[in-house]
Order: structure tokens, then C-alpha cells, then sequence
């Protein structure tokens, strides 16, 4: 077969790389539509975000509304985001344990009812969050732990998605290397911890992404269970400037932008490892 080659072969390459680059520019200026018109919207007043003559930015930048942010005594703004840093982290953590545990057992150790553990994990999937939503709370409330860290972190610890993709991940895990860890003595978890673990950093820190953004992002279960304010996290921060009275614009666009800031800062820091992690999922086996 003979590739055709001359000036109108190069002409094609080139439309079909400038097509390319157009198709790519609109998609990615349509993508920052949504995080211009939160910056554009934080630094205004809120007449000039509902008023109609549209400005491209405003004349006068209010830089006021960030302390307007943290200084209003009806909303603990900067509480909140501790709440949701010391949830975030600590969920994550919990969670790639937990699940990263639970998905190594099922893949590396034999147990005659291994695929039937491995299928009731999978079937947790297929349940409504609702159905399970109220025995959880009344556990919770039982506990003592409604306002507290616990009750916000402990309930979500364990996710049967998170465990289905660890399981499918160690499942094209190396098992030389495994094996030359039993010749030296280790057994199932100086295996996972010493082997498996150093060796999956990639993934490890893929699922930590995803992990961290979901519970950044939780609002109903944050909601119902922090009922003091001093328990708040940023979502339910952010819901407390839209009332059934009034609705702060500029604070709730100025709360948004900033709390998206450590959402950004993660996915940057972690992108890369990101990409590689869920591309070594393999969904095998």
C-alpha cells in the first residue's frame, strides 16, 4: 500500500489539523464559561450580576466581598472549610484503606466464597442512596455522633465502587512480585503492604483524586447530619446564602470560587498520576 504524499496531501494534514485545534479551542472555551462567570460574578455587586446591561467584567472589582465572605457572623465561611479539609482528608484516607483492603482480599487470597462477597459488594451498587439513608441516620443518631466528625466521616468510609476498581486493579497486579515476597516471609499484609502497596502509587493517588472530590462535594448527608453550625461543611455553607427571603449573589459566587480553589489545586498536583491510575484499572478478570 503507497501513502500519497505532494502539496495537496499536505494541504489535507493541514485542515485536518487546524479542524482539530478549532474543535478542541471551542471545547475548552465552552468549558471555561462556567468558571469565568463564578470569578466574574464573585468580584461584583449583586446589581450588577442581575441587572441588565452585561458587562464582561465589572468596573469597579469588588475585592470587598472576601472579607464581607468571612467576616459575616451568620455564616462560620472559614469553619466550614476546615470542616470540609478535615473530612475530605480523612474520608480519602479511610476510604483507599478500607476499599483498597477489602479489593485485595478478594483478588490475592483464596476463599471458597470469594465471588460470592465479591457479587453482594457489587449488588450495594444497585441500591438507592435513599433506601439506606434513614437506617443510617437513626444509627448515626444512636451513636451520639449527629454534629460531630464522626457521623460526618465514619458512615462513608467503605465504597463498593472504590472496592470493585481496587479488586480489578490488583487482579493484573504482577504476582511474580507477590510470590518472591512469600519466599521472603511475608505474608498476605506484609505482601500488600510492602509489595503491592509502594507499587500501585499511581492508582493509589488516581483514587484519592476522585475520592477527595466526592466528599468535598457531599452536601445531603453533611446536611442532615450537622445540625450545629459549628459542623458545617462548605456545601451546606453555600446553601445557607440562598434563603426563601433573600439571596446574596456575590457572597454565594465569592463562597463558590473559593472553594473551588483546593478542588483545583489537588487535581493539578495529582493529574498526571490520575490519568496513568485509572488507566492501569484494566477492568479484568
Amino acid at each position: 500500500m503507497t501513502t500519497v504524499t505532494g502539496p495537496a496531501a499536505r494541504r489535507r494534514s493541514v485542515l485536518a489539523d487546524t479542524g482539530l485545534y478549532l474543535a478542541v479551542g471551542v471545547c475548552a472555551l465552552l468549558f471555561l464559561v462556567p468558571f469565568y462567570l463564578i470569578v466574574r460574578n464573585a468580584l461584583s455587586t449583586d446589581a450588577e450580576i442581575t441587572g441588565e446591561n452585561w458587562q464582561f467584567f465589572p468596573t469597579d472589582i469588588q475585592w470587598g466581598n472576601i472579607g464581607e465572605l468571612f467576616s459575616d457572623p451568620t455564616v462560620p465561611f472559614a469553619r466550614s472549610l476546615l470542616n470540609s479539609a478535615v473530612v475530605g482528608v480523612l474520608h480519602t484516607i479511610g476510604t483507599l484503606l478500607v476499599s483498597s483492603l477489602a479489593g485485595y482480599g478478594l483478588a490475592r487470597i483464596p476463599h471458597r466464597h470469594a465471588n460470592k462477597v465479591f457479587f453482594l459488594v457489587l449488588g450495594t451498587l444497585m441500591v438507592p442512596a435513599a433506601v439506606t439513608f434513614v437506617p443510617s441516620f437513626v444509627l448515626v443518631s444512636s451513636l451520639g455522633w449527629v454534629s460531630s466528625l464522626r457521623g460526618l466521616i465514619i458512615p462513608g468510609l467503605f465504597s463498593g465502587f472504590t472496592c470493585f476498581l481496587f479488586r480489578q486493579f490488583f487482579l493484573g497486579f504482577p504476582k511474580e512480585l507477590e510470590e518472591a515476597a512469600r519466599v521472603d516471609g511475608l505474608g498476605h499484609w506484609g505482601a500488600y503492604w510492602r509489595i503491592v502497596v509502594p507499587n500501585s502509587l499511581n492508582f493509589f493517588a488516581a483514587m484519592a483524586t476522585i475520592t477527595f472530590i466526592s466528599g468535598w462535594n457531599s452536601f445531603l448527608w453533611p446536611l442532615v447530619i450537622g445540625q450545629d453550625q459549628e459542623a458545617w461543611t462548605v456545601q451546606v455553607a453555600l446553601s445557607s446564602y440562598m434563603t426563601n427571603q433573600t439571596v446574596n449573589f456575590h457572597l454565594i459566587f465569592m463562597a463558590t470560587a473559593i472553594s473551588l480553589l483546593p478542588l483545583v489545586f489537588v487535581f493539578l498536583f495529582l493529574q498526571r498520576w490520575l490519568v496513568q491510575g485509572v488507566a492501569q484499572t484494566g477492568i479484568k478478570g
